[in-house]
């Protein structure tokens, strides 16, 4: 009998980044979030930094939740490599996000602290983000 070839993982091909997020639009956790204005590829040290920016500003109050995780292989070939011979090796791994998509979201911490912590994250983020609050929220 035929056994399926076992492989790390499978080759992932780049695609096109067209139209809006179809999934992830909305507020799910926290009253407070972040959402992304264009598409572009997150890298999980993006990713990383942001995360770390915004807690830091909170001094662990609260709660931060991120809403993407970086599950494509970016391949890359060595420098002054000749054509074929292959695919590369993953280079890094990364998030897709399209418009529309909440990367972060916050929760149990007063609007101002959100707004700046979140804004601390976009900064280190390649995408133009929006701050978003949540409908049933009472100021």
């Amino acid at each position: 009998m035929l056994q399926p070839k076992k492989t790390k993982f499978r080759k992932v091909q780049k695609g096109r980044m067209k139209g809006n997020s179809g999934r992830g639009h909305r507020l799910s956790s926290g009253m407070f979030g972040i959402k992304s204005l264009d598409s572009n590829f997150l890298t999980s040290r993006q990713i990383e930094a942001a995360r770390i920016a915004a807690t830091r500003y909170m001094k662990r109050e609260g709660q931060l939740w991120i809403k993407i995780f970086p599950d494509k292989p970016i391949t890359k070939k060595p420098l002054e490599v000749r054509m074929g011979k292959g695919k590369g090796a993953v280079e890094y791994w990364a998030a897709v996000v399209k418009p529309g998509r909440i990367i972060f979201e916050v929760g149990g911490v007063p609007i101002d602290i959100a707004k700046e912590a979140l804004r601390l994250a976009a900064q280190k983020l390649p995408v133009k983000t929006k701050f978003v609050i949540a409908r049933d929220y009472e100021a």
